[in-house]
């Protein structure tokens, strides 16, 4: 079980203290959410924050590109110290290429899928990714309502990752991960835990971050 903090909840005029805060405290990665205002009716992180925070942290930066056309900009993030990034299925008409692209740049390959898209958009790129994410909100802003209905997707999907495929993708969620929620999610089979707002809006984010694990781990044992 991976715990995730979105760096989209913390405080940006003191980025580092907030990025060192969660890697002192046991946080597994760092999510790094890019958009373009396209794709998503946000504007956030570029190639340039990445470059930032690479010096800072040990942490793995994991940069989930909600752009348009993202092929354009996956050499650049992995140039500034990516380790994993992430696409959206809905993005581009070549999924496979850009998943290609950011294998062949040396880094682990994520697909994203919107809670609007099924999941047989995404079953022939199963094979050659390294993580699936599932998007558990409408992308392009932080703080939202957890959709109770995409864990059935979860589930599928750990079905299939089981049966059909028999990969060691990760399953990740993102959106409206909290303690109120992350237990259905793990149980459902999801590995990794984006989390924002429940982490970062708080006083202290360490101990929201160990109550997370907590209770993750226990819903699956």
């Amino acid at each position: 079980m991976k715990i995730a903090p979105s760096i989209l909840s913390a405080d940006y005029a003191n980025l580092q203290r907030d990025v060192e805060l969660v890697e002192k405290g046991g946080a597994d990665l760092l999510h790094i959410d890019v958009m373009d205002g396209h794709f998503v009716p946000n504007l956030s992180f570029g190639p340039g924050v990445v470059s930032a925070l690479r010096p800072i942290t040990k942490l793995p930066l994991e940069c989930h590109l909600m752009i348009d056309a993202p092929e354009q900009y996956i050499k650049a993030f992995a140039q500034a110290g990516a380790d994993r990034i992430l696409v959206h299925v809905e993005s581009t008409p070549h999924i496979y290429r850009a998943l290609q692209m950011i294998k062949d740049a040396g880094l682990e390959a994520g697909v994203v899928i919107n809670p609007g898209t099924p999941l047989e958009l995404i079953t022939n790129v199963l094979p050659i990714v390294d993580q699936v994410l599932v998007m558990t909100v409408n992308p392009g802003f932080g703080g939202q309502v957890f959709l109770k209905g995409m864990l059935k997707k979860v589930s599928r999907l750990d079905q299939l990752r089981q049966t059909n495929y028999n990969q060691d993708f990760k399953i990740e969620v993102d959106g409206g991960i909290n303690d109120q929620t992350i237990a259905a999610c793990a149980k459902a089979g999801a590995d990794v835990f984006v989390a924002g707002s429940y982490v970062y809006d708080s006083d202290n984010p360490v101990a929201r971050m160990n109550h997370l694990r907590d209770l993750a781990a226990d819903a699956t044992h």
